[in-house]
Protein backbone atom coordinates (compact mmCIF):
# COMPACT_ATOMS: atom_id res chain seq x y z
CA UNK A 1 0.00 0.00 0.00
CA UNK A 2 1.53 3.46 -1.10
CA UNK A 3 -0.38 6.44 0.84
CA UNK A 4 -1.79 9.40 -0.94
CA UNK A 5 -1.76 12.96 -0.32
CA UNK A 6 -5.44 12.56 0.84
CA UNK A 7 -4.88 9.72 3.21
CA UNK A 8 -2.03 11.98 4.58
CA UNK A 9 -4.88 14.83 4.80
CA UNK A 10 -7.29 13.12 6.48
CA UNK A 11 -4.70 12.09 9.14
CA UNK A 12 -3.79 15.54 9.88
CA UNK A 13 -7.28 16.12 10.03
CA UNK A 14 -7.60 13.40 13.14
CA UNK A 15 -4.91 16.11 14.89
CA UNK A 16 -7.39 19.19 14.36
CA UNK A 17 -10.49 16.98 15.66
CA UNK A 18 -8.32 16.02 18.67
CA UNK A 19 -7.26 19.66 19.81
CA UNK A 20 -10.71 21.29 19.13
CA UNK A 21 -12.01 18.56 21.13
CA UNK A 22 -9.51 19.19 24.06
CA UNK A 23 -10.54 22.69 24.13
CA UNK A 24 -14.30 21.81 25.59
CA UNK A 25 -12.59 19.20 28.03
CA UNK A 26 -11.38 19.53 31.33
CA UNK A 27 -7.67 20.34 31.50
CA UNK A 28 -7.82 16.92 33.89
CA UNK A 29 -8.96 14.50 31.14
CA UNK A 30 -7.93 16.88 28.18
CA UNK A 31 -4.55 14.47 27.09
CA UNK A 32 -5.54 11.30 27.20
CA UNK A 33 -8.96 12.42 25.56
CA UNK A 34 -6.92 14.00 22.55
CA UNK A 35 -5.03 11.30 22.18
CA UNK A 36 -7.00 8.69 22.19
CA UNK A 37 -9.61 10.92 19.59
CA UNK A 38 -6.33 11.23 17.52
CA UNK A 39 -5.31 7.79 17.41
CA UNK A 40 -8.72 5.98 17.21
CA UNK A 41 -9.23 8.62 14.13
CA UNK A 42 -6.32 7.86 12.48
CA UNK A 43 -6.40 4.05 13.08
CA UNK A 44 -9.59 4.02 11.47
CA UNK A 45 -8.49 6.09 8.29
CA UNK A 46 -5.42 3.41 8.09
CA UNK A 47 -7.80 0.35 8.38
CA UNK A 48 -9.93 2.17 5.33
CA UNK A 49 -7.01 3.04 3.04
CA UNK A 50 -5.88 -0.83 3.66
CA UNK A 51 -8.96 -1.76 2.49
CA UNK A 52 -9.15 0.67 -0.06
CA UNK A 53 -5.72 -0.39 -1.75
CA UNK A 54 -6.69 -4.01 -1.16
CA UNK A 55 -9.88 -3.48 -3.09
CA UNK A 56 -7.57 -2.64 -6.38
CA UNK A 57 -5.73 -5.95 -5.92
CA UNK A 58 -9.04 -7.79 -6.91
CA UNK A 59 -9.82 -5.19 -10.02
CA UNK A 60 -5.75 -4.66 -11.43
CA UNK A 61 -5.80 -3.51 -14.47
CA UNK A 62 -4.25 -6.12 -17.13
CA UNK A 63 -1.50 -4.36 -18.65
CA UNK A 64 0.75 -5.64 -21.67
CA UNK A 65 3.74 -4.25 -23.92
CA UNK A 66 3.44 -4.58 -27.59
CA UNK A 67 6.11 -7.54 -28.73
CA UNK A 68 9.18 -5.09 -29.45
CA UNK A 69 11.23 -6.09 -32.71
CA UNK A 70 14.06 -4.34 -34.53
CA UNK A 71 14.34 -0.73 -33.44
CA UNK A 72 16.74 1.81 -35.53
CA UNK A 73 19.53 3.80 -33.90
CA UNK A 74 19.30 7.06 -33.68
CA UNK A 75 15.68 7.61 -34.23
CA UNK A 76 12.29 8.12 -31.80
CA UNK A 77 10.90 4.09 -31.85
CA UNK A 78 7.25 3.72 -30.77
CA UNK A 79 6.82 1.76 -28.23
CA UNK A 80 3.08 0.93 -27.46
CA UNK A 81 1.48 -0.33 -23.88
CA UNK A 82 -2.16 -2.02 -23.68
CA UNK A 83 -4.41 -1.18 -20.66
CA UNK A 84 -7.48 -3.34 -20.19
CA UNK A 85 -10.08 -2.37 -17.65
CA UNK A 86 -12.31 -5.03 -16.57
CA UNK A 87 -13.65 -8.09 -18.18
CA UNK A 88 -16.33 -6.36 -21.38
CA UNK A 89 -18.58 -9.91 -21.47
CA UNK A 90 -19.14 -9.59 -17.89
CA UNK A 91 -18.99 -5.77 -16.77
CA UNK A 92 -17.28 -6.44 -13.67
CA UNK A 93 -15.89 -2.88 -12.99
CA UNK A 94 -18.06 -0.15 -12.31
CA UNK A 95 -15.31 2.69 -11.63
CA UNK A 96 -12.64 4.51 -13.71
CA UNK A 97 -9.29 3.50 -12.97
CA UNK A 98 -6.47 5.88 -12.49
CA UNK A 99 -3.06 4.33 -13.02
CA UNK A 100 0.65 4.86 -13.27
CA UNK A 101 3.23 3.38 -15.80
CA UNK A 102 7.05 2.96 -15.12
CA UNK A 103 8.66 0.88 -18.16
CA UNK A 104 12.13 -0.17 -17.46
CA UNK A 105 13.64 0.65 -20.64
CA UNK A 106 17.62 -0.02 -21.28
CA UNK A 107 19.19 3.34 -19.37
CA UNK A 108 21.34 4.25 -22.63
CA UNK A 109 18.64 5.30 -24.37
CA UNK A 110 16.74 8.52 -24.82
CA UNK A 111 12.80 8.47 -23.63
CA UNK A 112 10.01 10.89 -24.81
CA UNK A 113 7.93 10.03 -21.32
CA UNK A 114 9.42 8.48 -18.24
CA UNK A 115 6.34 7.89 -16.47
CA UNK A 116 2.92 7.30 -18.34
CA UNK A 117 -0.36 8.02 -17.15
CA UNK A 118 -4.04 7.22 -17.68
CA UNK A 119 -7.70 7.08 -16.80
CA UNK A 120 -9.53 3.91 -18.44
CA UNK A 121 -13.09 3.87 -18.70
CA UNK A 122 -15.00 1.01 -17.24
CA UNK A 123 -14.65 -1.81 -19.08
CA UNK A 124 -12.46 -0.59 -21.87
CA UNK A 125 -9.06 -0.77 -23.56
CA UNK A 126 -6.97 2.29 -23.87
CA UNK A 127 -2.98 2.43 -25.46
CA UNK A 128 -0.35 4.77 -24.09
CA UNK A 129 2.70 5.01 -26.89
CA UNK A 130 6.23 6.49 -25.26
CA UNK A 131 9.09 6.61 -27.39
CA UNK A 132 12.76 5.66 -27.17
CA UNK A 133 15.78 6.65 -29.12
CA UNK A 134 19.07 4.30 -29.12
CA UNK A 135 22.55 5.66 -29.76
CA UNK A 136 23.92 2.65 -30.08
CA UNK A 137 23.42 -0.92 -32.08
CA UNK A 138 23.67 -3.97 -30.43
CA UNK A 139 21.01 -6.07 -28.00
CA UNK A 140 19.55 -4.41 -24.98
CA UNK A 141 17.54 -5.85 -21.71
CA UNK A 142 13.63 -4.80 -21.52
CA UNK A 143 12.64 -5.22 -17.77
CA UNK A 144 9.18 -5.38 -16.44
CA UNK A 145 6.51 -2.59 -16.07
CA UNK A 146 5.71 -1.48 -12.88
CA UNK A 147 1.99 -0.35 -12.68
CA UNK A 148 0.71 1.71 -9.90
CA UNK A 149 -3.23 1.82 -9.46
CA UNK A 150 -5.63 4.00 -7.44
CA UNK A 151 -8.00 2.85 -4.81
CA UNK A 152 -11.65 3.69 -5.43
CA UNK A 153 -11.95 6.25 -2.65
CA UNK A 154 -8.55 7.75 -3.48
CA UNK A 155 -6.71 6.73 0.05
CA UNK A 156 -4.18 4.38 -1.61
CA UNK A 157 -1.95 3.17 -4.27
CA UNK A 158 -1.99 -0.74 -4.89
CA UNK A 159 1.58 -1.26 -6.83
CA UNK A 160 2.82 -4.20 -8.25
CA UNK A 161 4.97 -5.65 -11.48
CA UNK A 162 3.85 -6.98 -14.80
CA UNK A 163 6.60 -9.52 -16.08
CA UNK A 164 7.63 -8.28 -18.98
CA UNK A 165 11.42 -8.93 -19.76
CA UNK A 166 12.69 -9.60 -23.15
CA UNK A 167 15.66 -8.85 -25.37
CA UNK A 168 15.94 -6.24 -28.61
CA UNK A 169 18.04 -5.61 -31.14
CA UNK A 170 18.95 -2.31 -32.31
CA UNK A 171 19.82 -1.92 -36.25
CA UNK A 172 20.98 0.94 -38.40
CA UNK A 173 18.38 3.08 -39.56
CA UNK A 174 15.62 0.98 -41.05
CA UNK A 175 13.18 3.50 -40.48
CA UNK A 176 15.15 5.38 -43.68
CA UNK A 177 15.04 2.72 -45.25
CA UNK A 178 11.70 2.06 -45.21
CA UNK A 179 11.25 6.07 -46.34
CA UNK A 180 13.93 5.47 -49.27
CA UNK A 181 11.85 2.41 -50.33
CA UNK A 182 9.03 4.21 -50.88
CA UNK A 183 10.60 6.86 -52.60
CA UNK A 184 12.59 4.80 -55.27
CA UNK A 185 9.09 3.03 -56.10
CA UNK A 186 7.78 6.32 -57.01
CA UNK A 187 10.22 7.43 -59.02
CA UNK A 188 10.44 4.53 -60.98
CA UNK A 189 6.55 4.10 -61.42
CA UNK A 190 6.67 7.32 -63.10
CA UNK A 191 4.43 8.72 -59.82
CA UNK A 192 7.67 11.56 -59.75
CA UNK A 193 7.82 12.58 -63.09
CA UNK A 194 9.20 15.91 -62.59
CA UNK A 195 12.41 13.99 -61.68
CA UNK A 196 12.52 12.07 -64.35
CA UNK A 197 14.98 12.51 -67.32
CA UNK A 198 14.79 11.62 -70.53
CA UNK A 199 17.64 10.81 -73.25
CA UNK A 200 20.16 10.68 -70.63
CA UNK A 201 20.77 6.84 -70.37
CA UNK A 202 21.69 4.53 -73.36
CA UNK A 203 19.18 1.49 -72.74
CA UNK A 204 15.76 1.57 -75.23
CA UNK A 205 12.56 1.73 -72.57
CA UNK A 206 9.92 2.23 -74.61
CA UNK A 207 8.15 4.73 -77.36
CA UNK A 208 5.97 8.03 -76.86
CA UNK A 209 4.36 10.79 -78.13
CA UNK A 210 6.63 14.03 -78.82
CA UNK A 211 6.23 16.39 -76.45
CA UNK A 212 7.23 19.83 -76.13
CA UNK A 213 10.98 20.21 -75.36
CA UNK A 214 12.21 16.59 -76.40
CA UNK A 215 15.37 16.45 -78.48
CA UNK A 216 14.83 16.32 -82.14
CA UNK A 217 17.30 13.74 -82.34
CA UNK A 218 15.46 11.25 -80.38
CA UNK A 219 12.67 10.47 -82.83
CA UNK A 220 12.04 7.39 -83.87
CA UNK A 221 11.36 7.46 -87.60
CA UNK A 222 10.15 4.11 -88.80
CA UNK A 223 8.02 4.02 -85.82
CA UNK A 224 6.61 7.69 -86.65
CA UNK A 225 6.02 6.55 -90.37
CA UNK A 226 3.94 3.30 -89.12
CA UNK A 227 1.69 5.42 -86.99
CA UNK A 228 1.27 8.78 -88.91
CA UNK A 229 2.26 10.59 -85.56
CA UNK A 230 6.25 11.68 -84.03
CA UNK A 231 7.16 9.58 -81.55
CA UNK A 232 10.20 9.36 -79.62
CA UNK A 233 12.61 7.04 -77.93
CA UNK A 234 12.56 6.77 -74.23
CA UNK A 235 16.20 5.84 -73.20
CA UNK A 236 16.79 4.76 -69.14
CA UNK A 237 20.29 4.50 -67.55
CA UNK A 238 22.09 1.27 -67.98
CA UNK A 239 21.18 -1.43 -65.55
CA UNK A 240 23.25 -4.53 -64.04
CA UNK A 241 26.07 -1.95 -63.27
CA UNK A 242 28.56 -2.85 -59.99
CA UNK A 243 28.48 -1.01 -57.51
CA UNK A 244 31.44 -1.27 -54.08
CA UNK A 245 31.01 -0.05 -51.14
CA UNK A 246 33.99 -0.16 -48.83
CA UNK A 247 33.17 1.62 -45.30
CA UNK A 248 36.06 2.48 -43.00
CA UNK A 249 35.81 0.84 -39.68
CA UNK A 250 38.90 2.46 -38.04
CA UNK A 251 39.91 5.28 -35.61
CA UNK A 252 38.07 7.86 -37.64
CA UNK A 253 35.17 6.61 -37.78
CA UNK A 254 35.08 6.02 -33.62
CA UNK A 255 34.38 9.54 -32.92
CA UNK A 256 30.93 10.35 -32.00
CA UNK A 257 29.13 13.36 -33.68
CA UNK A 258 26.05 13.68 -31.86
CA UNK A 259 25.84 11.52 -29.95
CA UNK A 260 26.68 8.56 -32.55
CA UNK A 261 29.98 7.12 -33.84
CA UNK A 262 30.64 8.51 -37.37
CA UNK A 263 30.85 4.79 -38.33
CA UNK A 264 27.18 3.95 -37.55
CA UNK A 265 26.30 7.11 -40.03
CA UNK A 266 28.85 5.35 -42.64
CA UNK A 267 26.66 2.03 -42.10
CA UNK A 268 23.16 3.80 -42.62
CA UNK A 269 24.64 5.64 -45.50
CA UNK A 270 26.22 2.39 -46.86
CA UNK A 271 22.91 0.48 -46.79
CA UNK A 272 20.99 3.24 -48.06
CA UNK A 273 23.42 3.50 -51.33
CA UNK A 274 23.03 -0.03 -51.71
CA UNK A 275 18.98 -0.06 -51.23
CA UNK A 276 18.85 2.62 -53.91
CA UNK A 277 21.53 0.45 -56.33
CA UNK A 278 19.35 -2.74 -56.19
CA UNK A 279 16.41 -0.77 -57.02
CA UNK A 280 17.95 0.35 -59.87
CA UNK A 281 19.32 -3.05 -60.98
CA UNK A 282 22.92 -2.90 -59.99
CA UNK A 283 25.11 -5.64 -58.55
CA UNK A 284 25.79 -4.26 -54.85
CA UNK A 285 28.86 -5.28 -52.83
CA UNK A 286 30.27 -4.01 -49.52
CA UNK A 287 33.48 -4.21 -47.53
CA UNK A 288 33.92 -3.69 -44.23
CA UNK A 289 37.85 -3.02 -43.48
CA UNK A 290 40.50 -1.65 -41.22
CA UNK A 291 43.84 -2.78 -41.29
CA UNK A 292 42.24 -5.83 -43.32
CA UNK A 293 39.42 -6.29 -45.12
CA UNK A 294 37.12 -7.48 -41.99
CA UNK A 295 34.23 -8.28 -43.88
CA UNK A 296 33.90 -8.89 -48.05
CA UNK A 297 30.29 -9.58 -49.57
CA UNK A 298 30.39 -10.25 -52.97
CA UNK A 299 28.12 -8.16 -55.53
CA UNK A 300 24.81 -9.53 -56.33
CA UNK A 301 22.08 -8.04 -57.60
CA UNK A 302 18.71 -8.96 -56.31
CA UNK A 303 16.24 -7.39 -53.52
CA UNK A 304 17.74 -10.63 -51.42
CA UNK A 305 20.58 -8.88 -50.90
CA UNK A 306 19.65 -6.13 -48.73
CA UNK A 307 18.74 -8.41 -46.05
CA UNK A 308 21.62 -10.42 -45.91
CA UNK A 309 23.74 -7.17 -45.89
CA UNK A 310 21.64 -5.92 -43.11
CA UNK A 311 22.39 -8.95 -41.16
CA UNK A 312 25.95 -9.45 -41.95
CA UNK A 313 26.64 -5.43 -41.32
CA UNK A 314 24.74 -4.97 -38.42
CA UNK A 315 26.95 -6.40 -35.33
CA UNK A 316 30.09 -4.75 -36.68
CA UNK A 317 31.47 -2.04 -34.58
CA UNK A 318 34.37 0.13 -35.04
CA UNK A 319 37.63 -0.50 -33.45
CA UNK A 320 40.79 2.51 -32.81
CA UNK A 321 42.89 0.71 -35.26
CA UNK A 322 44.81 2.74 -38.05
CA UNK A 323 43.15 1.77 -41.63
CA UNK A 324 45.08 -0.05 -44.06
CA UNK A 325 43.41 2.01 -47.38
CA UNK A 326 45.77 0.49 -50.22
CA UNK A 327 44.95 -3.13 -48.80
CA UNK A 328 41.03 -2.56 -49.28
CA UNK A 329 41.22 -0.84 -52.85
CA UNK A 330 43.92 -3.92 -53.01
CA UNK A 331 41.48 -6.50 -51.70
CA UNK A 332 38.87 -4.66 -54.48
CA UNK A 333 41.00 -5.17 -57.06
CA UNK A 334 41.47 -9.15 -56.87
CA UNK A 335 37.76 -9.69 -56.13
CA UNK A 336 36.61 -7.24 -58.90
CA UNK A 337 37.68 -7.44 -62.30
CA UNK A 338 34.84 -5.22 -64.57
CA UNK A 339 34.57 -1.56 -64.21
CA UNK A 340 32.88 -0.76 -61.38
CA UNK A 341 31.98 2.23 -59.13
CA UNK A 342 33.52 2.21 -55.81
CA UNK A 343 32.61 4.16 -52.90
CA UNK A 344 34.97 4.57 -49.86
CA UNK A 345 33.14 6.04 -46.63
CA UNK A 346 35.59 7.23 -44.24
CA UNK A 347 36.29 10.92 -43.16
CA UNK A 348 39.78 12.81 -44.35
CA UNK A 349 41.68 15.70 -41.88
CA UNK A 350 44.17 16.94 -44.57
CA UNK A 351 46.17 15.59 -47.20
CA UNK A 352 49.37 15.16 -45.17
CA UNK A 353 47.28 12.61 -42.59
CA UNK A 354 45.35 11.58 -45.35
CA UNK A 355 47.93 10.84 -48.01
CA UNK A 356 47.53 7.02 -47.81
CA UNK A 357 43.76 7.53 -48.80
CA UNK A 358 44.78 9.95 -51.63
CA UNK A 359 47.53 7.58 -53.00
CA UNK A 360 45.23 4.38 -53.00
CA UNK A 361 42.31 6.29 -54.43
CA UNK A 362 44.38 7.44 -56.73
CA UNK A 363 44.99 3.76 -57.79
CA UNK A 364 41.61 3.12 -58.78
CA UNK A 365 41.11 5.61 -61.55
CA UNK A 366 42.26 3.60 -63.69
CA UNK A 367 40.19 1.14 -64.08
CA UNK A 368 37.18 2.27 -61.52
CA UNK A 369 35.43 5.16 -60.60
CA UNK A 370 36.43 5.89 -57.37
CA UNK A 371 34.27 7.96 -55.02
CA UNK A 372 35.39 9.41 -51.66
CA UNK A 373 32.62 9.95 -49.24
CA UNK A 374 33.65 11.91 -45.89
CA UNK A 375 31.50 12.44 -42.87
CA UNK A 376 32.14 16.24 -41.38
CA UNK A 377 30.97 17.49 -37.81
CA UNK A 378 28.39 19.81 -38.18
CA UNK A 379 29.45 21.26 -34.83
CA UNK A 380 32.75 22.39 -36.95
CA UNK A 381 30.66 24.05 -39.32
CA UNK A 382 28.65 25.92 -36.79
CA UNK A 383 31.90 27.18 -34.91
CA UNK A 384 33.71 28.02 -38.56
CA UNK A 385 30.38 30.44 -39.33
CA UNK A 386 29.72 31.86 -35.87
CA UNK A 387 30.92 35.14 -34.11
CA UNK A 388 34.10 35.59 -31.46
CA UNK A 389 33.01 37.02 -28.58
CA UNK A 390 36.54 36.36 -26.91
CA UNK A 391 40.00 35.14 -26.88
CA UNK A 392 38.64 32.05 -26.50
CA UNK A 393 36.05 31.63 -28.59
CA UNK A 394 37.98 33.51 -31.66
CA UNK A 395 40.78 30.82 -31.26
CA UNK A 396 38.52 27.99 -31.49
CA UNK A 397 36.71 29.47 -34.66
CA UNK A 398 40.23 29.90 -35.99
CA UNK A 399 41.11 26.34 -35.30
CA UNK A 400 37.89 25.23 -37.27
CA UNK A 401 38.57 27.33 -39.90
CA UNK A 402 41.64 25.57 -40.25
CA UNK A 403 40.03 22.23 -40.14
CA UNK A 404 37.53 23.30 -43.46
CA UNK A 405 40.75 25.00 -45.23
CA UNK A 406 42.81 21.81 -45.37
CA UNK A 407 40.04 19.35 -45.81
CA UNK A 408 39.13 21.74 -49.03
CA UNK A 409 42.54 21.27 -50.12
CA UNK A 410 42.34 17.20 -49.68
CA UNK A 411 39.34 17.26 -51.42
CA UNK A 412 40.80 19.37 -54.14
CA UNK A 413 43.83 16.85 -54.25
CA UNK A 414 41.37 14.05 -55.10
CA UNK A 415 39.42 15.45 -57.94
CA UNK A 416 42.43 16.22 -59.74
CA UNK A 417 43.12 12.81 -59.71
CA UNK A 418 39.72 12.02 -61.16
CA UNK A 419 38.06 11.15 -57.90
CA UNK A 420 34.41 11.86 -57.31
CA UNK A 421 33.85 13.68 -53.88
CA UNK A 422 31.29 14.11 -51.47
CA UNK A 423 31.99 16.03 -48.06
CA UNK A 424 28.85 16.37 -45.84
CA UNK A 425 27.40 16.80 -42.57
CA UNK A 426 27.54 13.09 -41.23
CA UNK A 427 23.92 13.26 -39.96
CA UNK A 428 22.78 14.55 -43.56
CA UNK A 429 25.07 12.01 -45.70
CA UNK A 430 22.50 9.14 -46.83
CA UNK A 431 20.41 11.66 -48.11
CA UNK A 432 22.64 13.14 -50.27
CA UNK A 433 24.91 10.41 -51.29
CA UNK A 434 21.79 8.45 -52.81
CA UNK A 435 20.78 11.68 -54.50
CA UNK A 436 24.52 12.09 -55.76
CA UNK A 437 24.61 8.21 -57.29
CA UNK A 438 21.35 8.19 -58.76
CA UNK A 439 22.61 11.84 -60.86
CA UNK A 440 25.47 9.30 -62.09
CA UNK A 441 23.23 7.12 -62.59
CA UNK A 442 21.06 9.30 -64.73
CA UNK A 443 23.95 10.89 -66.41
CA UNK A 444 25.64 7.57 -67.00
CA UNK A 445 28.57 7.98 -65.75
CA UNK A 446 29.31 5.16 -64.17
Amino acid sequence: MIPTQRLYLLLIAGIAIAAGVAGILDQEIRLIESLKITFGFDFAVLVIAFLDARHVKSRRVQVTRQNLSRLSINRDNPVNISISSGDPEKKQTKNHAIIFICDYYPQSFGISQKLLSANIAPNSTQELTYTVRPFSRGEFSWGDIQVRQLGAWGLAWHEWKVPAVQKVAVYPDLLALRSLTIKLTLQSTGAMRNKKRFGLGTEFSELREYATGDDPRLIDWKATARRNRPLVRVLEPEQEQTLIILLDRGRLMTQKVQSINRFDYGLNAALCLALAGLNRGDRVGVGVFDRQMHTWIPPERGQNQLPKLIERLTPIQPEIIESDYVNAVTTVANQQSRRALVVVITDIIDGTASSELLSALGRLRSRYLPFCIALRDPQVDIIANGTSSDLESAYTRAVALDLISQRQVAFASLQQKGVLVLDAPANQISDLLVDRYLNLKARNQI
